[in-house]
């Protein structure tokens, strides 16, 4: 029979909503650890209950890390295992744990992975954006200046932009993405996995339109498209690079629209569209 290894530290994902969605090697780590970390107790022995663990536990988040830290690690010095979980998701993800485990792996302790649920992988998946290629930023800052800086150098981001966003600042944050970043296609998804999930998808000023009024609650994640894909098929790289090679006759419209599709990134029907305007204006 498996049993765990003895002075490790097991980093747990958790269910994000449904309870469900926690795997048997989640539940047995959980049941045999010497002792659970977790961001909060009291959230946590729910999940516990729901499960029938019963596990020595002990409290570990942003603000006791400063000490908990060095406790946690003396524990595992001494042969302990301990399992770190956060409230829901991954832990070290958006979530206490980074600092336990770089002290961990400094210290020689060996540090294994549980892999289970997390939020922004979750939305990901289910968005209908494109999904070989994205940056997870997080949450956005909560000042707008501060916020606005940061899109800012986010904004020729050629990949799938992740953000966490609380509920009371998404109109606000949705606001200045469109000013920053202009409208894109945008995915906001909200309570994923729970009863209330829901995923809104268009523009970024139709989600913004139809958010009007509205008082939106629980866990938001948004997904931002990159240029690319931001419906706007008037770039002037694009135009310029097609009006060359239809202007030198050395390439037909369709391997002139393959050739900077593969260049750009762009999807060949966005630059097909642009290459019929050209010819357009030519004929007439």
């Amino acid at each position: 029979m498996f049993t765990l290894k003895k002075g490790t530290l097991y980093i747990v994902a958790t269910p994000i909503g449904n309870l469900e969605d926690i795997t048997f090697r989640a539940v047995r780590i959980l049941k045999e650890a010497d002792l659970v970390a977790a961001e909060d107790t009291r959230h946590s022995r729910k999940l516990f209950s729901h499960l029938g663990i019963s596990r020595p536990m002990t409290s570990y988040f942003d603000h006791n890390k400063a000490f908990k830290g060095p406790y946690l690690l003396e524990k595992l010095k001494e042969g302990l295992s301990v399992a770190l979980i956060s409230d829901a998701g991954t832990p070290c993800i958006s979530d206490p744990g980074y600092q336990l485990v770089r002290d961990a792996v400094e210290s020689g302790i060996d540090v294994v992975p549980i892999p289970g649920p997390s939020a922004f992988i979750a939305a990901l998946s289910a968005s209908g954006l494109q999904t070989d290629s994205f940056v997870f930023e997080g949450f956005l800052p909560s000042r707008q200046g501060k916020r606005r800086d940061k899109l800012i150098s986010l904004k020729e981001e050629q990949r799938v932009i992740i953000f966490y966003e609380s509920p009371r600042r998404l109109h606000a944050a949705l606001s200045d993405i469109l000013e920053v970043f202009g409208d894109r296609k945008v995915v906001v998804a909200r309570e994923i996995t729970k009863i209330y999930e829901e995923f809104m998808r268009g523009s970024l000023s139709g989600i913004i339109s139809g958010l009007s009024g509205r008082e939106v609650r629980g866990e938001v994640l948004v997904l931002v498209s990159p240029p690319a894909d931001s419906g706007n098929p008037e770039r002037v790289n694009v135009h310029d690079a097609l009006k060359k090679c239809l202007r030198d006759g050395n390439l037909s419209v369709k391997d002139a629209v393959k050739m900077i599709a593969m260049e750009t990134g762009i999807k060949k029907s966005e630059v097909y569209k642009e290459a019929l305007k050209i010819v357009t204006r030519e004929i007439k």
